[in-house]
């Protein structure tokens, strides 16, 4: 796919349709690798509308998960390491809004660059953890970005859950095996009328939402 992904990024108006190829991309790991996605919605999203889509981040097979899961377009926010990535981190850096979070200034420019993206159209999305917490941590605390960024901007929030990633294919190397990896889509969290005074109050509603679905995949 190489060839046909890497003309579909020369411009930022095709980037739809390199959505649509990254999606294939998606399944194709995924089931090369014996995993099978099952989604359970509790709201559709709009075709027509942008999002910002949130979910717990425990396993490399998120973004994969994340992109079989939504089909609207919508262009990841995500740490510049993982840039580093052979072949991955030469579309990663390409398509999606990198931030260097040691940085004000970087973390101040992801915000003109998801408003640019969210001026055409695309949804956003972020792992409001801020990166993988330690085995023993259910969810993190998030960070406010996302957040900020969806009640600026006046776009629903889109908690997802997924409950199987750690234990399919975790950062634990010789760990995981074959299976079912369960999402649900929860009800999107509406932010019109609210004010940047109302970021964490926003904040904690989304965690409770992906907190208490894990805890009831646990039971």
């Amino acid at each position: 796919m190489f060839p046909i992904l890497l003309i579909s990024i020369l411009k930022e108006e095709w980037y739809p349709f390199f959505f649509k190829l990254a999606r294939f991309w998606a399944k194709f790991i995924l089931i090369g690798m014996g995993f099978r996605w099952i989604i359970e919605r509790e709201q559709t999203p709009d075709p027509l509308k942008s999002y910002m889509f949130i979910a717990n981040h425990t396993s490399m097979a998120d973004i994969m998960l994340m992109l079989v899961s939504v089909k609207n377009p919508f262009v990841f926010v995500g740490k510049k390491e993982l840039a580093k990535i052979p072949l991955f981190g030469f579309f990663y850096k390409r398509t999606c809004i990198l931030v260097d979070r040691s940085s004000e200034k970087s973390r101040k420019a992801v915000f003109l660059r998801a408003q640019k993206r969210l001026k055409q159209g695309l949804s956003i999305c972020i792992f409001p953890e801020g990166g993988v917490p330690e085995e023993h941590i259910i969810l993190d605390d998030f960070k406010d970005g996302a957040f900020r960024l969806a009640v600026n901007h006046q776009i629903p929030i889109v908690p997802m859950t997924f409950a199987d990633n750690k234990k399919r294919f975790s950062y634990t190397f010789f760990s995981g095996g074959p299976g079912k990896m369960r999402v649900k889509i929860h009800h999107f969290l509406n932010t019109k009328d609210l004010t940047t005074k109302d970021t964490k109050t926003i904040n904690e509603q989304s965690r409770s939402v992906i907190y208490n679905q894990l805890q009831k995949y646990n039971t």
